[in-house]
């Protein structure tokens, strides 16, 4: 077999893993933020002033936040079950330590803490657990993406050739829904009035670098004969195609109903598409071409996986916009958003009764199809990742009321009750800004620039892949080339924040 054939059966063929591997799979993100959070209150607490150096701050986010993952999915992956525990049990000792080398003149009882910490109120006009949601999902593609080409990364992370829960199916899914969760319809204020399709006018000129990169790739793929999995997408479709088409079909069912209701057009979109595919043979024509021998001929045939899992990527992004739309409104207290965070529990435990009836009634989940049980698995996985990214930052605002002045970038601040005589509650001062603190981070840096980022990613993995025999790689070469990989990506992300450079024109 040729290098190229090689690499594609390398890719093919898999199955993916179980639900529970994933679901502690995605505690580690925010386990590693919590680490990395309590570390920075540690020191502040010793030294009496918060990291300053850019240079430590970026080793500290890329040793913390960064590097335990790629261990996680290459050479720690055979003790995965144990990775959240590990480090949980590490965060708790940092935490025991805070707690017990407080100053004397700052200690209060811990019942204290506690009924201040429920009284906290919080900035309403920034939710980082957003934020982070959006870099992490970022960053664990971009991690996939090469490491997937070498042997140590487990097979079963993969994606899933028909049916299957692969880690990188979830991240494709997850991807759409970080999107819409910020997409211009849910930022914009709902007393604002605007002519009913001027989003759809300003995806349209948006969408443009997504199409651009979708052809660059295309022709770039092409042109070297990198090797490729065909029924992921097709022959010719590729994800920035999938991004540029779903946001574009999103804001066009924005602009005919009611945003408030997207929830309604999500269900209505998974369903009839589900209905679709186990009554007709659209489900035979994805999975087998149209004369049953997986044929690739002709436009359609040649890209069915690619465009008909549009229906299911969509319907993900309606759900996202019901869940941003939510998620936004103002909860500007501690005790607000622990409400917030059960209820989004209770949601992500009926979504996964759900998701076990449509695999045994209706179809186990495919990521090449984008059926019901995809969109439901992808919705429900990532409400549990952003539950527990919530969680962490609750975690941290209680910290940071043990260690008086302490801070951590890319969390909440805690502002000062609102007046009750203003008109508005949300007009909450805060007690002190963060400093520079807040400027020296990693995840606003990628936050600032997540396409450049995203493509970065993506030239830099075809390049390692043309230069290294990936596939025959050893684990100590394995594990520098991911390192360098992801500390190039990060360290440009990090210059450019520096330099207040943000590379979107359009």
């Amino acid at each position: 077999m040729s290098q190229k054939h090689l690499k594609e059966a390398f890719i093919s063929n898999l199955n993916g893993t179980s639900l529970l591997e994933i679901s502690l799979g995605l505690s580690l993100p925010p386990l590693c933020l919590l680490c990395r959070g309590l570390l920075l209150i540690l020191y502040h607490l010793r030294y009496g002033k918060p990291l300053s150096s850019r240079k430590y701050s970026l080793l500290l986010d890329f040793l913390v936040l960064v590097s335990p993952l790629l261990f996680s999915c290459t050479v720690l992956s055979p003790i995965m079950f144990f990775m959240p525990t590990i480090i949980a049990a590490f965060c708790a000792g940092i935490f025991s330590k805070i707690y017990s080398q407080r100053k004397h003149e700052t200690r209060v009882p811990f019942r204290q803490i506690v009924k201040d910490f429920q009284k906290a109120y919080l900035d309403p006009e920034y939710i980082p657990a957003i934020t982070v949601f959006r870099v992490y999902v970022n960053v664990l593609t971009s991690i996939g993406i090469l490491a997937v080409d070498f042997p140590q990364y487990p097979r079963r992370y993969a994606k899933a050739e028909t049916y299957g829960t692969g880690v990188m199916d979830l991240g494709v899914g997850a991807f759409i829904f970080g999107n819409a969760l910020v997409c211009p319809e849910v930022r914009q204020k709902s007393c604002v009035t605007q002519p009913k399709f001027s989003n759809l006018a300003r995806q349209f000129f948006s969408i443009w670098p997504l199409i651009f990169l979708g052809f660059g790739r295309l022709l770039s793929v092409k042109s070297i004969e990198y090797h490729e999995h065909t029924s992921e997408y097709g022959v010719h479709w590729n994800f920035f195609f999938t991004l540029a088409f779903v946001r574009l079909a999103a804001s066009l069912l924005l602009a005919i109903f009611p945003k408030n209701k997207s929830w309604i057009v999500a269900i209505n979109l998974a369903v009839l598409y589900q209905l679709i595919l186990n009554t007709t043979s659209l489900k035979t024509f994805i999975l087998h071409g149209s004369d049953g021998r997986d044929t690739r001929v002709g436009f359609l045939n040649a890209n069915r996986e690619g465009l008909l899992s549009l229906f299911g990527y969509l319907a993900i992004y309606m759900a996202s916009v019901q869940a941003g739309l939510w998620l936004l409104k103002c909860r500007n207290s501690v005790k607000g958003w622990i409400e917030a965070a059960r209820f989004l529990l209770l949601t992500v435990l009926v979504l996964f009764v759900f998701l076990h009836v449509s695999q045994a009634y209706a179809d186990p989940v495919s990521r090449r199809m984008a059926n019901l049980s995809y969109c439901v698995w992808v919705v429900a996985h990532c409400l549990t990742f952003f539950i527990c990214f919530v969680v962490t930052d609750l975690v941290l605002v209680f910290t940071k009321l043990l260690v008086k002045g302490s801070s951590v970038p890319c969390c909440w601040n805690v502002v000062k009750p609102p007046n009750t005589g203003t008109k508005r509650e949300t007009e909450a001062v805060p007690v002190r800004t963060e400093g520079k603190l807040s400027h020296i981070c990693l995840i606003s840096a990628i936050n600032k620039n997540q396409l450049l980022f995203f493509l970065l990613a993506n030239v830099m993995t075809g390049t390692v892949n043309i230069l290294i025999d990936t596939i025959h790689s050893k684990t100590a070469f394995t594990l520098c080339i991911l390192h360098l990989y992801m500390f190039f990506n990060c360290l440009i992300m990090y210059i450019l924040h520096a330099k207040n450079i943000v590379l979107k024109f359009w």
